[in-house]
């Protein structure tokens, strides 16, 4: 069975909640008390208990005490499948007995438990109780109570508190869930342990091996994919991963794609439901969302400008990739269609009278806050047009692999034409680098995203290098930590402010794709390097870093599922790398 010694204590409860796959519950220790936190939106309840990273617990303050009621101090140990607390009266193994139902295996003894639980109307009964609400909560036990009560706080706050007389095998039952029904059945702890145990190891052991030097990380960034998943629910159609449990709750549209890159090496059907949940949402006019979360659809902002939002097109691109692993073809005769509309919304709805084509909102663009978009939107954008002449490219591939060349032959003409354009219109010999326009005039801000069309292996040789002068230049992207999102010697440079400096794993990803590309793939490794370097040295796995120092900066998300995918993906391209002989064993360890 699987080791899982790398991934013992990484869940440290403080900031990496103890949580499962396809589970909305968080446990989360503070000092000697544990609280249990939900991973939801829930936007009709935002006017009551505010917006969801601030969100109370909905148990909290979950105290072990003595027979005589005594607080008792804890210490954790955690695995994957199991976090250990042990008290003076006992150890207390917590475990998932499904995705709403937490288990705990009680000592044996003498002891009781309280808690705080937000809810309107509790009854207390015989085997434990039932308190209803916004969410409702059952807790059950097959130990001896001496003592369960349930007392008001204040209005939809009670504290619950029982003495128990525990003996070997008994377990209290914790469901929290939305439905009207509960999960109160108790199994014997055993068997709970040893199938999540079981099914976690087999997660693990499905993963294609890497090289020594990445298998910490790599383990955990595994975890970070498998715990992140939500099961469906309403609008969530498909089970998929959330971008961060703790700070996006809900699928975000680019994130998924690279999600489904990692997925890719271990389970074709995961690794393709990641688009699919974006799919099944398409407009009628082609429009695919921004978000999706239980309750609805993000399509349209009214802030900072007034209008749709989506995500970058990297649909096609996408796809393909999952197709290149899994040799799926029928996945791309059934996604075909749809990306074809999609791709031809951005072309019907976002074009400039030059044949260019723009951003309307700064956050279709994913770089929400990026200084590209402090003149004002809408914006004709390097990087939106690169990845519509890739996205081209990738349709015409699929609509040859899938029996229309004739079609094939457009999209190919179309990326032709389109980096053409580029080059001509937006192409600026004096600054080395693609502009990105507001009302047809450059925005002197330098990004790596002016860097881009790089990327549609289309552009002339004495271009590549002027560009590649200003990519590899440390006073500019190529940072300690690379690559910086706004240049450092650019005004409005920001190490700690989201894209306004900090490195992005995901755009490092797709440039070491564009190295490769453009024949340069000594720089190629050297990126990817940095990037895995970077993504390693930290014990969490976060949304994004100080591209000087390689910290965290203070509102980058942990628990991180993108930054973990690309992880995995780069990781396992160094291991293939070193098999084929491209690269020795002692520069990827150097």
């Amino acid at each position: 069975m699987f080791d899982f010694e790398n991934l013992h204590n990484r869940i440290d409860l403080v900031n990496i909640p103890f949580t499962d796959t396809g589970s909305r519950l968080l446990l989360f220790r503070q000092e000697n008390q544990l609280s249990i936190r939900l991973a939801e939106r829930w936007t009709k309840w935002e006017k009551e208990v505010g917006h969801y990273r601030q969100r109370p617990p909905i148990i909290e303050n979950f105290t072990f005490l003595d027979e005589h009621g005594t607080p008792q101090e804890i210490t954790s140990e955690t695995y994957p499948y199991l976090a250990r607390l042990t008290t003076p009266v006992g150890v207390f193994n917590w475990t998932f007995q499904d995705p709403e139902t937490l288990m705990v295996a009680l000592p044996s003894g003498t002891f009781s438990l309280r808690f705080l639980v937000y809810a309107e109307s509790p009854v207390a009964d015989r085997r434990g109780g039932v308190l209803r609400g916004k969410r409702n909560i059952a807790y059950t036990t097959n130990a001896r109570i001496l003592a369960n009560t349930i007392e008001p706080v204040r209005e939809g706050l009670f504290v619950v508190t029982m003495l128990l007389d525990a003996q070997t095998d008994d377990v209290l039952l914790l469901n929290i869930t939305p439905r009207m029904g509960f999960n109160r059945s108790l199994q014997a702890p055993a068997d709970v342990f040893d199938a999540i145990k079981k099914r976690w190891a087999d997660w693990f052991e499905a993963t294609p091996p890497v090289l020594d030097h990445y298998r910490r990380q790599y383990d955990y960034a595994w975890w970070v994919l498998g715990s992140g998943l939500l099961t469906t629910r309403y609008f969530f159609t498909r089970v998929a991963m959330a971008p961060s449990k703790i700070h996006y709750v809900g699928v975000w549209h680019w994130d998924q794609f690279f999600h489904a890159l990692a997925y890719r090496h271990v389970d074709a059907k995961l690794a393709e439901d990641q688009m699919r949940i974006i799919l099944d949402h398409q407009r009628p006019d082609g429009m695919l969302p921004d978000a999706i979360h239980d309750e609805g659809l993000v399509t349209h902002l009214s802030t900072p400008v007034d209008a749709d939002v989506t995500k970058p097109p990297l649909a096609a691109w996408t796809a393909l990739k999952l197709y290149k692993r899994t040799g799926r073809l029928d996945f791309l005769k059934e996604v075909y269609e749809a990306i074809t509309r999609w791709h031809q919304w951005w072309l019907t709805e976002n074009v400039n009278e030059n044949g260019l084509y723009m951003y309307r909102h700064p956050f279709s663009s994913g770089l929400d806050d990026s200084p590209l978009w402090d003149e004002g939107m809408p914006v004709v954008a390097p990087d939106l047009n690169t990845y519509l002449c890739i996205q081209m490219e990738s349709l015409a591939q699929i609509a040859d692999l899938i029996g229309y060349p004739a079609e094939a032959v457009d999209f190919r003409k179309d990326a032709d034409a389109l980096a053409k354009r580029m080059q001509a219109l937006l192409w600026s010999e004096r600054d080395g680098n693609f502009a990105a326009l507001y009302n047809n005039q450059p925005i002197p801000t330098r990004t790596p995203f002016n860097l881009y069309p790089i990327w549609t292996g289309r552009m002339p040789a004495h271009i590549v290098d002027r560009v590649l002068q200003n990519l590899t230049d440390p006073e500019q992207f190529w940072t300690e930590y690379p690559l910086a999102t706004v240049a450092l010697n650019d005004p409005k440079f920001n190490a700690m402010q989201m894209w306004r400096g900090p490195s992005w794993a995901n755009i490092n990803y797709l440039f070491v794709e564009a190295l490769f590309r453009i024949g340069k793939p000594a720089l190629a490794v050297e990126l990817r390097q940095k990037t895995l370097n970077m993504i390693a040295r930290l014990p969490d796995i976060y949304e994004y870093y100080n591209p000087i120092t390689g910290e965290r900066p203070p509102k980058s998300a942990p628990i991180f599922g993108w930054t973990s995918a690309v992880y995995i993906d780069l990781a396992i391209q160094e291991t293939e790398a070193v098999e084929r002989g491209d690269i020795k064993l002692s520069t990827v360890q150097g």
